[in-house]
């Protein structure tokens, strides 16, 4: 398992791990674009919307890459599961975590009194 601390100046680090760990385990270079798009978008919803500093985990678990990213934020209460409708309009905000959902395998969101926890499943291997 790799971790890290990250507050805004360093998204860019939890890319590089995440794309890492990816590699290292054998995510081919498609796949590794598309969950570092989506790590992007959760490790900056966690540093914009929710407390920083945020932390962010990486890990295999039965051949299947996780990455959880988790913030101290304690008052976000959606009342249904966050990402599964498309924003509205031409929204040009509120579309992280839709876009996140459509990139890898599973999202779930936990929030109550330890911070706010989003967790993303991805396939390592096709076929």
């Amino acid at each position: 398992m790799r971790e890290i601390t990250f507050t805004r100046t360093e998204l860019r680090d939890v890319r590089r791990m995440a794309a890492a760990e990816a590699r290292r385990l054998g995510m081919d270079e498609d796949a590794t674009a598309e969950l570092m798009v989506a790590v992007s978008e959760v490790a900056t919803n966690a540093v914009l919307h929710g407390a920083p500093p945020a932390t962010a985990r990486v890990w295999d678990e039965g051949g299947e890459l996780l990455v959880e990213i988790r913030d101290e934020g304690r008052t976000w209460r959606p009342e249904a599961p966050p990402g599964l409708t498309r924003p509205a309009g031409l929204s040009t905000g509120g579309m992280g975590l839709w876009v996140a959902r459509r990139l890898c395998k599973d999202l779930s969101v936990e929030t109550g009194p330890g911070g706010t926890t989003v967790t993303m499943r991805f396939t390592l291997r096709s076929g």
